[in-house]
């Protein structure tokens, strides 16, 4: 099967597999999460049996989601900012741990409804720590035209996962309980170690001094704010997982009390969903290629609509197992078309903190929806809040209209380093700021209109790379000069920006520059706040 895209063509889904580190992390992924999958189905099972509330049920899976919520953020910053090998195996030590402490309670009886919703809290708090350092792995590991085979092959092999973890879990909570599945999660997260242990990853080399993390969090909010391509796909994941997240966190419920089911029932559902997502995933690639990203996630979207409606009113397993092989490919068509979107919207020098809030709205979007569908469930009826979870996805389609997801590779997002160093004296302060950066044009009148409109583009350029304000103002005198200028926090931040100028942009640029007068040359001042006395 090949897939061609703007850099070239891969020849097989599986192609980046043959790159060694890939293939060894992805091997270690699927088992860490095989033992995900298995503490997800003890928790949710163990809150059955603590608790009948449907809410309380649910709020295992907002427990799980809304540290993501609130440190996703941080966490993106400072896998920019570290060394992303040294703090995932930190990581993965600390969910070993906490994976191992709720094994140990609850096979004591010394497990509560508090108690396990504080230590699901825990290992969500290493969720969010792990997940922008490792979603920004591929880009670094793999090449650039092997990239959505990667993240493909990621979202199977979190679906493989899906697929055992959840029918061995219910297997093994039958037989001897959710603490099994606890202690085996603990395991797992020693196979990712050993994964990470044996790369040998280069350093990244630079001339500049790496950036603290709060200005390393400010420059990410900056970019998030100012990209358009970005900015799209948050708001189809926002659209998409407030409706859907209704069929995972109410799934137990639906299980237990609406159909009088066991712990192997909810294990088989889980497990076909998914047995569902490996064979969406075999033929995502395709459908991809054919009608493109934005497309399939469309379709994906009604096909789940369709799947929460048919759970609001089937309570038969014969038929409720093939909904959630559907579920399972249309779960994984959504989830793999906006990771890659978000992926490949954004340069290297932001990605993790791109993906941080990528994965902000999409925890976010799921802790809302758990809540307000299992309060919903809890005040009505659980039938209610499948309805109205699928009736929530239909109407998110109409974003579409308005948030196009951006085409995989349609720019290119390699560093330009087009722009001249500034002349400056060799012993400037360069946490000296802020600094002031003007660029002169004249533009004769009859293109003045259309120079303002190109310099939108350059104005939301320079925000994104780190520019705290930007101008645009016209000489009262002269209306053929026109100056462009903006701030930069230090001279240190503005050497960073002359880094993150990527090739889509410098055409930006220089879609503006062509309104400029022939044989006159842009002007550029660089303007330093007076030392601190």
């Amino acid at each position: 099967m090949a897939v061609d895209n703007a850099q070239g063509t891969v020849d097989s889904p599986w192609q980046p597999l043959r790159v060694r580190v890939f293939r060894w992390l992805w091997l270690a992924s699927i088992a860490s999460n095989i033992g995900t999958w298995m503490h997800e189905v003890g928790a949710g099972w163990l809150m059955t049996s603590l608790s009948a509330s449907p809410l309380a049920v649910a709020l295992v899976q907002v427990a799980g989601a809304l540290p993501i919520f609130l440190l996703a953020l941080p966490a993106g910053a400072l896998a920019d900012i570290v060394d992303k090998r040294r703090y995932l195996l930190v990581v993965q030590l600390w969910m070993a741990c906490v994976a191992m402490v709720l094994a140990v309670l609850t096979l004591t009886g010394l497990m509560t409804v508090t108690l396990l919703l504080t230590l699901t809290f825990a290992m969500g708090i290493g969720t969010a720590l792990m997940m922008p350092a490792w979603s920004a792995l591929a880009p670094e590991i793999v090449a650039r035209d092997e990239l959505p085979a990667a993240v493909a092959l990621s979202s199977l092999g979190v679906n493989v996962a899906r697929a055992i973890g959840p029918a061995l879990a219910g297997i093994l909570v039958s037989l001897s309980g959710p603490w099994l599945t606890f202690a085996l999660n603990a395991v797992s997260f020693f196979a990712v170690i050993l994964a990470l242990f044996l790369w040998k990853r280069a350093p990244s080399e630079s001339v500049l001094p790496a950036e603290r993390l709060f200005g390393a969090l400010r420059a990410g909010v900056r970019y998030a704010r100012s990209a358009r391509p970005l900015q799209a796909v948050l708001v189809r994941t926002a659209a998409f997982f407030l409706g859907a997240s209704a069929g995972m966190a109410l799934l137990p419920v639906l299980v237990r009390r609406e159909m009088a089911g066991s712990a192997l029932d909810y294990g088989i559902l889980l497990g076909c969903v998914g047995i569902g997502a490996i064979g969406g995933a075999m033929l995502l690639p395709r459908l991809r290629a054919r009608f493109g990203g934005d497309a399939t996630v469309a379709v994906a979207s009604i096909l789940y609509a369709g799947v929460l409606l048919g759970m609001a009113w089937l309570r038969s397993f014969v038929w409720l197992a093939p909904l959630m092989l559907l579920s399972g490919a249309a779960w994984i068509a959504v989830l793999s078309s906006l990771q890659l979107a978000a992926q490949t919207s954004v340069p290297a020098w932001v990605r993790a903190r791109a993906l941080s809030v990528y994965i902000l709205v999409f925890f976010g979007a799921s802790a809302l929806g758990g809540i307000a569908w299992g309060a919903l469930a809890s005040h009505v009826s659980v039938t209610a809040a499948f309805a109205g979870g699928g009736a929530l996805l239909l109407l998110g389609i109409v974003s579409r209209h308005w948030f196009a997801l951006p085409a995989t590779h349609a720019d290119d997002l390699s560093p330009s380093l087009h722009w001249p160093a500034p002349l400056l004296d060799g012993a400037l302060d360069r946490e000296r700021g802020p600094v002031l950066v003007t660029l002169e044009y004249r533009i004769a009148a009859e293109h003045a209109e259309a120079f303002r409109q190109a310099m939108q583009d350059v104005r939301r350029m320079r925000r994104r790379n780190g520019a705290i304000s930007w101008g645009l103002v016209q000489d009262a005198e002269d209306p053929d000069l026109w100056q462009e200028f903006f701030f930069d926090e230090s001279w240190l931040e503005h050497l960073r920006h002359h880094g993150r100028v990527t090739r889509a942009e410098q055409r930006i640029e220089a879609a503006a520059r062509r309104y400029q007068q022939a044989d006159v040359p842009v002007r550029i001042r660089h303007l330093l706040a007076a030392p601190r006395t």
